[in-house]
């Protein structure tokens, strides 16, 4: 029977850039969830009997909330929902799931790349039809109905078995718990060349492919291990954990630094590769040469024809504002058009359901294309492997014939976490000030051209999204971002970008910092990051 139960609104449920983020004890207060959960259909229409999409990467509070959202859609009219096994499902392989099965939307519990546990971060996110993060205009909707909510419907079903899979019936509806792998290992091996990948492991090409203990690990043992053939071993930290056993699941040279020193080793494999939490992430290493997420988007674009499922070619790369603009060459190259998007994958959806793009990326490892609407980890791995298995190159034979043909863009991203929130704003606020008598001003040898607020003019819908990132561009083709995350949990994380391209390819084995120092001092003297925040130096640079 329908409960109807009476709530007040909580003022703290505006959905960032992937959905509401929280410490876990704020979610696991009375009537948080379900506020959230309920507003979130409130703000949908036409979804009666229609099939919803649930999963997570597995983290502490997963199966609670799957219980919950279960409950939830019955009253409220689903006529079916479809869960990972073990309320298990990546966030690509959730977006498969959606656009294969044609369902109406679905809800992915994840806080991505953030810690997991029991004091640390949980998320909740929609994503609709398409399978790709909801836009502005449902998250806004959704914030709005959380403010004015006064009670929510759930139907007392008990405990739903996520464990086997199966279908049953719970107040009416469908519960149809599925194999959160399958589907997303037949749309690989429908894109990439399987038999070429198996004769590249048999020939003795060695990997390590690391999950961190997140979501990744049981799609990395099928496709990597049983399907292709790699050795036993070769997927490390392949089992979920709801604390990912301690660890911060985000693949990069902070965290993923044993992987990284492994696969730089005499003795260590010719290829690494991580992804985190929710498995929309990758970190591509190979034997002395790690790729910058925005060189792999390049690469990837210029090398597209390489596998079955793009032999075609591309119609396009959409990228991040703050990614560098190595694929912007790539692209022109090509003939194919480019766009610069703010930061969030949902930025993407228009451009690929209009075809205008096929391939997208982001600086903060992310790639993807428009097998899904979300950004794919596994499938990035998987397209650098298709790759060198038909190149026979190592990696860093590839990245630097690549800068040979292109040019280097040297980059980096200083970040700064956990900021108090005032300090962070008021950095932006004042530097913001600055913009206007910024151009014509010399810094650090550098004179800068043009200063910006970011604004993104949607090409396919015609929205604008203001205040997106300041840039400062300097002569010669050189700049520096800055934008705070809307990805974290705890105070503000300032994200400071710096980029210069090099044609010259003699001067394309510079350390990076190195390359950037004068960039990095520019920043500082600009925003005054260090009067501001008090912090000599980021907590992690990528």
């Amino acid at each position: 029977m329908i409960r109807t139960v009476a709530t007040k609104p909580f003022d703290d449920q505006k959905p960032g850039t992937s959905g509401l983020r929280k410490k876990v004890p704020v979610f696991q207060q009375p009537h948080y969830v379900e506020n959230f959960v309920q507003s979130i259909f409130d703000a949908l229409d036409g979804f009666e009997g229609k099939t919803l999409v649930l999963g997570g990467d597995g983290r502490f509070y997963n199966r609670e909330v799957i219980q919950k959202v279960l409950a939830i859609a019955a009253a409220n009219g689903f006529g079916k929902v479809m869960v990972g096994q073990g309320g298990i499902l990546s966030t690509p392989a959730a977006s498969n799931v959606i656009r294969k099965y044609k369902a109406f939307g679905g809800i992915i519990l994840s806080a991505s790349h953030n810690p997991g546990g029991p004091k640390e971060d949980f998320g909740i996110k929609y994503n609709a039809e398409n399978g790709g993060p909801a836009p502005e205009k449902i998250t806004d909707a959704i914030f709005a109905k959380s403010k004015a909510i006064k009670e929510y419907r759930i139907v007392d079903i008990g405990a739903v078995d996520l464990d086997k899979v199966g279908t049953v019936e719970v107040a009416g509806m469908t519960v149809e718990v599925i194999d959160p792998v399958k589907d997303y290992a037949e749309l690989m091996e429908s894109l990439f060349d399987f038999d070429a990948l198996r004769a590249l492991f048999k020939s003795g090409f060695r990997m390590a492919f690391d999950s961190m203990h997140a979501v990744t690990g049981p799609y990395g043992k099928e496709i990597l291990e049983n399907r292709l053939g790699a050795p036993v071993g070769t997927c490390r930290n392949f089992k979920p954990l709801p604390d990912f056993g301690g660890h911060h699941p985000d693949p990069n040279l902070v965290h993923a630094k044993k992987l990284y020193d492994d696969v730089m080793s005499p003795s260590g494999p010719d290829f690494g590769a991580a992804s985190d939490g929710d498995g929309d992430r990758n970190m591509i290493v190979g034997k002395g040469m790690f790729v910058t997420p925005s060189d792999s988007l390049a690469i990837i674009a210029a090398n597209a024809k390489l596998a079955p499922g793009y032999a075609k070619g591309i119609s396009g790369v959409a990228r991040s504002m703050p990614t560098s603009a190595a694929a912007d060459r790539v692209a022109e190259k090509l003939g194919v058009g480019c766009y610069e998007t703010p930061t969030g994958w949902k930025f993407f959806g228009n451009l690929l359901d209009a075809g205008k793009v096929t391939l997208c990326g982001e600086e903060s490892f992310g790639t993807g294309s428009n097998h899904v609407r979300e950004k794919d980890g596994l499938w990035a791995v998987l397209f650098w492997l298709n790759i060198i298995a038909a190149r026979g190159e190592s990696v860093k034979e590839i990245v630097t014939k690549h800068w040979a043909t292109y040019g280097r863009n040297y980059y980096s991203r200083h970040d700064y976490e956990e900021v108090e929130s005032e300090k962070a704003n008021a950095l932006m606020k004042d530097l913001g000030a600055k913009l206007d008598s910024l151009p014509g001003t010399m810094v650090r040898g550098l004179t800068v051209e043009k200063a910006d607020d970011f604004s993104y003019h949607d090409p396919v819908d015609g929205s604008v999204s203001e205040h997106q990132g300041i840039r400062v561009m300097f002569a010669g083709g050189s700049r520096v971002v800055f934008r705070l995350s809307g990805t974290g949990t705890s105070g503000a994380t300032l994200r400071v970008y710096m980029e210069r391209y090099e044609a010259d390819p003699s001067k394309h084995g510079i350390d990076t910092q190195e390359a950037l120092a004068d960039l990095i001092a520019a920043a500082d003297d600009i925003a005054g990051i260090h009067s501001h925040t008090g912090r000599a130096a980021p907590s992690v640079i990528t």
